[in-house]
């Protein structure tokens, strides 16, 4: 896949090779499973390195795979060229696309690679069997879905936000989300191009927007990204008047 072309395809497919034992430790859900589990379908697991602009998921295609983000940032996004809209970034430690693999459905938006990543996938014959057979998958799986929802709820109210610096904020709470993007902590690896692709605002303005919000002491702009300060904040709080 040409990142020039942004070529869609199967990435495990085209740059299949196996996780290593480091790449493993970073995917959430394998503590959730017993030894006679992770035995079952460890073998299953594929991971492709991906570059930016290559899509891992495509509109209208079949699901193949139960997606996760190792390292590397995606975007979540629709295919319309008149209205595109954003719904959330994925950053490390994310799993994405649960429902559609549960009701085995054609993909209803896209996702595509911001930077140079590492995907994993577990093929959909490999994750039915997880929810047939293993209670702690199931939980998992359960935990997902419900903060998944209450993550597209916030989208719908960011919308709303007229204020770029706020809904820089949500945003970022979003990507610092604990269940939803483990492997982040509170240390995110982005720059404000990325974010600004993300947020739908130019470079200029999500620039403006960090220094209100480390001048308020929610974040602190690091060399190669951002460090949270007060989650909380970023998700609910209101800025001073300046």
């Amino acid at each position: 896949m040409a990142t020039t072309s942004r070529r869609s395809g199967s990435v495990l497919r085209d740059r299949a090779r196996p996780p290593s034992e480091q790449e493993l430790a970073l995917i959430p859900w394998m503590p959730s499973l017993k030894d006679n589990e992770r035995e079952r379908v460890v073998g299953d697991l594929l991971v492709g390195d991906v570059e930016a602009g290559d899509f891992i998921c495509r509109v209208g295609r079949p699901v193949t795979y139960w997606f996760g983000l190792i390292d590397g940032l995606l975007k979540m996004s629709n295919d319309d060229a008149d209205s595109p809209i954003t719904f959330t970034g994925v950053a490390p430690g994310g799993w994405f696309g649960e429902g559609t693999v549960l009701k085995h459905e054609q993909y209803r938006y896209n996702i595509l690679a911001l930077r140079k990543s590492v995907v994993a996938g577990l093929p959909v014959a490999s994750f039915d069997w997880l929810v047939e057979h293993s209670l702690g998958f199931n939980r998992f799986v359960m935990h997902q879905l419900n903060e998944r929802l209450g993550q597209f709820i916030a989208a719908r109210e960011i919308d709303r936000i007229a204020s770029p610096d706020l809904r820089v904020a949500r945003n970022l709470a979003a990507l610092f989300h604990p269940l939803l993007s483990p492997g982040v902590g509170h240390m995110l690896r982005i720059t404000q191009q990325e974010l600004a692709y993300l947020v739908g605002l130019s470079r200029q303005r999500v620039n403006e927007a960090l220094s209100t919000l480390q001048a308020e002491g929610w974040i602190r702009v690091e060399y190669g990204g951002l460090r949270v300060l007060d989650l909380q904040a970023l998700r609910s709080g209101t800025l001073r008047p300046r």
